[in-house]
């Protein structure tokens, strides 16, 4: 499959289109391709970055810094790594944040599936009306990353490659095996393949 960005033209004039080839029907080795995919990504050297218009992934650091966040004019915050000791949304609300906390854990065995709608969905209405939105985790490449590319998928109708070729462009992102399985069935599930 050719990969042509579905990026608004003036956010991306730069970027060549290119041909990205991965069978996705066999789990196993898609996941072993879609890794190395992601190897080819940006370096990380800032706590966040914007991955598609207004939307940014970032780390723990990037939420809490204040003036980065007003910077950049942030209004929503989604933490993918929320817990008791992580995520207070009264911290936002003087800054008038939106936040949404989704409990988390960066392990192959948690079904982040279970948070992609509600996720796309909180993403979907900030950016549609003129938002800015953080979503973040931990270290900012996997949970954070993996909850962006549900997002895109469900949407903006990218399939899975689609979205990680637009965000490792922009940052370097490797969601666990687990989530990167779990991103495969959504691609299934919306393309109709390799289910």
């Amino acid at each position: 499959m050719s990969y042509t960005s579905k990026l608004p033209a003036s956010w991306n004039d730069d970027r060549p289109t290119r041909k990205v080839e991965i069978d996705l029907s066999s789990p196993g080795l898609a996941v072993f391709e879609l890794e190395r995919l992601l190897f080819t990504g940006k370096a990380i050297i800032s706590h966040a970055d914007e991955v598609w218009p207004r939307l940014y992934v970032g780390d723990q650091h990037s939420a809490e810094n204040h003036a980065d966040l007003s910077m950049h004019q942030i209004t929503h915050i989604l933490n993918a790594a929320h817990s008791q000791h992580r995520g207070q949304p009264e911290i936002y609300e003087a800054m008038r944040i939106t936040y949404m906390g989704i409990e988390a854990h960066d392990s192959c065995e948690f079904d982040m599936s279970v948070n992609f709608q509600a996720a796309a969905d909180f993403i979907h209405r900030a950016l549609s009306r003129g938002g800015k939105v953080l979503v973040h985790c931990h270290v900012g490449v996997s949970r954070s990353a993996t909850l962006v590319l549900a997002y895109l998928m469900l949407k903006h109708n990218l399939t899975l490659v689609e979205a990680i070729c637009v965000v490792k462009d922009n940052r370097g992102v490797i969601p666990n095996r687990g989530f990167l399985r779990q991103l495969i069935k959504l691609d299934g599930q919306l393309f109709g393949k390799h289910l």
